[in-house]
């Protein structure tokens, strides 16, 4: 029983803590060792338990999940998992606990509670495992410092070429730190980042006020543009298409592919189609393996790919199984990619 993840469940709905205790206890691997309806009943419980992984409503009577969460990470760091309502106001919140240390968030169903719930068990359950794996040493997950923006005459940057990322757990600050770091003048960037429908969007404009670059949800059949990002929407996979005018994107909304949709696989594969040597690829944090076999199709394609290393990462899992899979050029920090990246669109690297 030692290796069995240990779990508190807070949440002010009865009905959501019942549900997630029967989803984590029908697994072997893990087991709710208590429950709370509240924030001060939750210091209790976790003080009582010391659990592996909380999972936490944003929105509690007595005090927010948010200002608990900011709490328990001063002073009881544990990896947590948000519990999030599909809203405006829930997920800008979402992205605040994310900030503030929480490894990873879960959309809470609005209707037809348990029947969704259920749906998404087994998503549930790879959630706490990947969270319970997380690390939360690095003072950046507290308070995430970003590196200033690489200094380049944006000129000087190849305009011809395409960047494709993918993320999962600890994706969303890292992807931040990443982008932030890099000058207005970049090639189109197109991103896979594993999450729910209704927070693709948020995600965007937050990157959006962020960055240098112009961030945006990806529509289907959007010519490709310098200088802007693009984050696959979390209902559909992304893939990009050359036609005779340029690049332009497609969306679909296929069958999950590594029980993901958008996949990284799916970006990287179709990436994997264009001319030789166009593409550069970069796999961050995350738990599982999706994207592993697309980046080996991109390097055999004569994509130059980089992986998030295994200090800088929240989880290494996605990095790791690239690397494993043979398609992975250089493994580096956080802080290294955005520098190696303009570095790279500086020099040939053929056509």
């Amino acid at each position: 029983m030692a290796n069995v993840i240990r779990v508190v469940v807070v949440d002010d709905s009865a009905l959501i803590r019942s549900l997630l205790t029967v989803i984590i206890d029908a697994d072997p691997g893990m087991k709710v060792v208590a429950t709370a309806a509240d924030p001060l009943i939750a210091r209790e419980r976790i003080r009582e338990t010391s659990p592996d992984v909380i999972t936490l409503d944003v929105e509690m009577p007595r005090m927010d999940g948010l200002e608990f969460l900011r709490r328990l990470m001063r002073l009881k760091p544990t990896p947590v998992l948000m519990i999030s309502s599909l809203t405006q106001s829930g997920s800008d919140t979402t992205f605040k606990a994310l900030e503030f240390g929480a490894v990873d968030f879960l959309a809470k169903p609005t209707v037809d509670i348990a029947r969704a719930m259920n749906d998404y068990a087994d998503e549930i359950r790879d959630k706490i495992r990947a969270v319970a794996a997380a690390r939360l040493a690095e003072p950046r997950r507290f308070a995430p410092r970003t590196p200033p923006a690489v200094s380049v005459n944006s000129g000087a940057l190849r305009q011809d070429r395409l960047i494709c990322i993918g993320a999962s757990t600890g994706g969303t600050e890292a992807l931040k730190a990443l982008l932030e770091a890099l000058p207005a003048g970049m090639p189109p960037i197109l991103v896979v980042q594993h999450m729910p429908e209704g927070f693709t969007h948020s995600f965007a404009q937050r990157l959006d006020g962020a960055c240098t670059l112009a961030v945006k949800e990806a529509e289907d059949g959007e010519p490709l543009r310098g200088g802007t990002v693009y984050i696959a929407p979390g209902h559909s996979h992304l893939r990009v298409k050359k036609l005779a005018s340029g690049l332009v994107t497609a969306l679909e909304r296929t069958e999950p592919v590594n029980r993901h949709r958008p996949a990284v696989d799916v970006l990287f594969r179709s990436a994997a189609e264009l001319p030789p040597g166009r593409v550069l690829g970069v796999i961050l944090t995350g738990m599982g393996r999706d994207g592993a076999q697309g980046m080996r199709c991109l390097k055999e394609a004569g994509a130059y790919n980089l992986a998030q290393d295994e200090a800088s990462c929240v989880v290494y899992g996605m990095p790791k199984e690239a690397v494993a899979a043979g398609g992975v050029d250089e493994i580096l920090p956080l802080e290294r990619i955005a520098p190696r990246l303009v570095d790279c669109l500086r020099v040939s690297r053929g056509t």
